[in-house]
């Protein structure tokens, strides 16, 4: 009975191991994130100044992501998160000494953060396309629901002890903590053991049999692209994928204005560093509640429409937001970002992996990562430049318009996505591994 009302994904030991220790990391990961802008904003106080954190954030993805997916293909996904995440942990761990010594300054934050984003254009693309080599492809959905959860109840829990972190005790021991909390994933990784993973034959070949010859750094140079093209190659050749991941970019791109929180708790509505806290846990909450509705379900029907349903409510939230001012009528705007934004993260999150072969997912994770990582973070740059010149309510509120008329685009040009129900095979006939054309 006990077992039967434990979410199908939990039955999996190896699941269950990095469930756990994301629950933790992620909650460090997000209070940190709260803590930057609020750094950023103590030390200048200026809209531009924070969408500078997303610039730097957007750099290292752009120069890095491609090359990481095929990295992920080649390699084993357990070791290199293993690596990525002892990275950032001692990454976080240096920004809080800096912090504590009174070292700090924007741009060493920029220094830092952007070293941070380099190691997780691996990390993530790793930690996305190990999942299905934990879980059986039936149970995916419920898997990337539960993975959901994680996420979200780190960003509830994270930024609302953050802001009493930050009020209480400094914005350096929230670095601290962060630091800690990558351990939780690491004894995670460590204890579940070897995962079984199909790998590119083409990289490890390159790699193997060519070692001794003279060429071999031109030759593993044009493997590596080879392998990188073969991912690029995939994305463009299925609707579905390259539709949601369009959709991913604009809709963040245009709504990525919640960064600016410091100064709508600030300027606008005068509630302090508690209230941004909680203001910047809303989204949070709301998807949280969406995630765990989800982890009980195997199936969504008819998902590309209540995809583009989803996204259109982000923006018309998003605009509900800008206009608010109101303390819980911001709230309340916020956490329907968050359910939306929930529904649409899941649904987009299975419909790859589904549509993806093993050999490619670390390349096509990649790839989705640029568009949805690079929509917010250019979106913050977007924000913070239109904030600076025309006003911060203004960014919000255009930023909403600009969600709705990118998602009726992206139904109109992509027919195979209104159309979508969730349970099709892929759409094209992309050959697969090492197949001859």
């Amino acid at each position: 009975m006990l077992r039967a009302a434990i979410p199908t994904a939990l039955h999996h030991r190896s699941f269950r191991l990095l469930w756990l220790g994301l629950l933790f990391s992620m909650t460090g990961t997000s209070m940190q994130s709260a803590a930057v802008l609020w750094h950023v904003n103590e030390l200048s106080g200026i809209p531009i100044a924070l969408g500078g954190v997303g610039l730097v954030r957007i750099l290292p993805i752009l120069v890095l992501s491609l090359f990481a997916g095929a990295a992920v293909d080649a390699f084993n996904r357990r070791h290199l998160i293993l690596i990525t995440q002892t990275c950032m942990a001692l990454l976080a761990a240096l920004l809080g000494w800096v912090t504590l010594r009174g070292l700090d300054s924007i741009w060493l934050i920029y220094v830092i953060i952007a070293a941070s984003s380099a190691i997780s254009a691996f990390d993530l693309p790793a930690r996305q396309s190990l999942v299905p080599n934990l879980v059986p492809r039936d149970v995916l959905t419920n898997a990337f629901s539960l993975t959901s959860i994680a996420s979200q109840f780190g960003l509830i829990v994270g930024p609302a002890i953050g802001g009493i972190i930050l009020a209480e005790a400094g914005i350096a021991y929230s670095y601290f903590i962060n630091a800690i909390s990558f351990l939780a994933v690491i004894a995670a990784l460590i204890f579940m053991g070897p995962v079984p993973q199909k790998r590119q034959d083409i990289l490890l070949k390159s790699m193997g049999s060519r070692s001794m010859s003279s060429h071999r750094s031109k030759q593993n140079t044009t493997t590596l692209m080879t392998a990188v093209k073969q991912g690029l190659s995939f994305v463009r050749h299925e609707p579905i994928i390259l539709s949601s991941m369009l959709l991913d970019f604009f809709a963040t791109f245009f709504s990525s204005a919640t960064f600016l929180l410091p100064i709508f708790a600030k300027e606008i509505l005068a509630v302090g560093v508690k209230g941004y806290g909680l203001l910047i846990a809303a989204p949070a909450f709301g998807a949280g509640i969406i995630a765990i509705i989800f982890s009980f379900r195997k199936i969504i029907r008819r998902q590309g429409p209540v995809l583009l349903i989803a996204v259109s409510g982000f923006g018309l939230s998003t605009i509900l937001f800008g206009f608010s001012r109101s303390f819980w009528l911001t709230f309340f705007a916020l956490v329907m970002t968050g359910v939306t934004d929930s529904v649409s993260a899941i649904i987009r999150s299975t419909m790859r992996q589904l549509q993806t072969p093993d050999h490619l997912r670390g390349r096509m994770t990649s790839v989705n990562q640029i568009f949805f990582r690079g929509g917010p973070q250019l979106g913050e740059l977007e924000a913070g430049i239109i904030g600076q010149w025309l006003g911060v309510p203004f960014a919000v509120v255009s930023g909403g318009i600009g969600c709705l008329l990118a998602a009726a685009w992206i139904a109109i040009r992509f027919p195979q996505l209104r159309h979508y129900q969730g349970s099709e095979s892929r759409a094209t006939g992309y050959p697969a591994a090492n197949s001859k054309k």
